[in-house]
């Protein structure tokens, strides 16, 4: 190989690099712009929907210490259903182990909150962000609520559940922040590529559904 020839490969990886990190960051403000009409810090400005669908997340982290992305997605949950922002939660995780229940760990810590069980609907069929979005409709029929995560999750989120035309709201919970909080955007990054092509290219659906589970007889969406 010549050192014109390398010189030439290494100029066009050079900006064949700097080309997918200006997509990447042009992707990842897209989609935040795309939800931001839609995703709010202030209980006040939410609009009261019957259903807050809490998206799971592990409650504790490698080091067994509290994650605090689930505790603040619980207080969020514990907060709208005081206020009477919502009045029914839709509690959606990963239950693929055994010994492993996302759903039921947030219902009994809301249990403890003062939440009655009654005003609670599990859904172990929330593998990810899309399925959860997308088996509130198809699976519960709802297809109006008031989403409880973290703020850059929100977006991606809202972006799911706009491309179905379902009518969602996010609540944006408080996130920490640290030198770990660097790899979760850039985990989110990644996710919103993922989702992108899940919504516009291969339009995918949820690995889990079945028939309907209407949480409400006479569902209010």
């Amino acid at each position: 190989m010549t050192i014109t020839l390398l010189k030439r490969i290494t100029k066009y990886s050079f900006y064949s690099i700097i080309a997918i990190i200006i997509f990447l960051i042009l992707l990842y403000h897209w989609v935040s712009k795309q939800a931001a009409p839609y995703i709010f810090t202030d209980s006040n400005q939410l609009s009261s929907r019957t259903v807050g669908l809490v998206l799971g997340t592990a409650k504790y982290l490698r080091n067994g210490k509290l994650n605090p992305f689930y505790q603040y997605r619980i207080e969020g949950a514990v907060k709208l259903y005081q206020q009477g922002k919502i009045k029914h939660l839709l509690l959606s995780g990963d239950h693929s182990r055994k010994n492993y229940n996302e759903p039921e760990t947030m219902q009994q810590d809301l249990i403890r909150a003062g939440i009655p069980a009654s005003s609670m609907t599990l859904d172990y069929g929330g593998l990810r962000t899309l399925d959860s979005i997308l088996r509130a409709e198809k699976i519960f029929q709802v297809n109006s609520f008031t989403i409880i995560t973290q703020s850059f999750h929100c977006d991606r989120a809202i972006l799911i559940s706009r491309k179905h035309q379902l009518d969602a709201q996010c609540y944006a919970v408080a996130a920490p922040t640290g030198k770990n909080y660097a790899k979760v955007i850039f985990r989110e990054i990644l996710a919103r590529v993922k989702a992108v092509s899940d919504l516009y290219i291969k339009h995918k659906q949820p690995k889990f559904l079945g028939k309907p589970e209407p949480i409400f007889s006479s569902a209010q969406h």
